[in-house]
């Protein structure tokens, strides 16, 4: 729009401006430049005329997986199975974890970190102390999950 107003001024005033003279060869520059700044924008409107609906941002939350006792007793089951010093074979849920498995003290903290890692909470020394059994630990892990069936 501004490079037609402004050729048409050219025009007219044109017919008294000598044809080589620097004011009509700085009047067609500018008019040059309106005119592929105008193009520009009428491209850039076009390209985002398609992106122009607004979007809506949505914000996806999700929870920790529906535990049961089943999952929580075979998740507890798996991680003692890959500590090195527990024989896969003989761990039961009403194995002890000193007596029959054979494991010492450091042992069992370090089955209380796997299952806090596992199950993503601390477990307070005063409650891993009574912690000896894998039923026990099963129960309190059910406890801590508000799972009672």
């Amino acid at each position: 729009m501004a490079s037609r107003a402004l050729g048409s001024f050219v025009r007219s005033v044109g017919v008294h401006i000598s044809r080589n003279g620097p004011c009509l060869t700085a009047a067609r520059h500018l008019a040059a430049s309106t005119s592929c700044l105008q193009h520009r924008r009428s491209h850039f409107l076009a390209a985002t005329a398609n992106h122009s609906r607004p979007q809506t941002s949505l914000r996806d939350y999700s929870s920790k997986p529906p535990l049961t006792l089943q999952i929580i007793q075979d998740r507890v089951m798996l991680v003692l199975k890959l500590y090195d010093k527990i024989d896969a074979d003989k761990l039961r849920v009403e194995s002890h974890l000193v007596n029959d498995m054979g494991l010492d003290s450091l042992d069992c903290v370090e089955v209380i970190m796997a299952i806090e890692d596992e199950f993503g909470f601390e477990i307070p020394d005063q409650d891993a102390e009574k912690l000896l059994r894998v039923a026990d630990i099963v129960r309190y892990v059910a406890d801590k999950e508000d799972i009672y069936e």
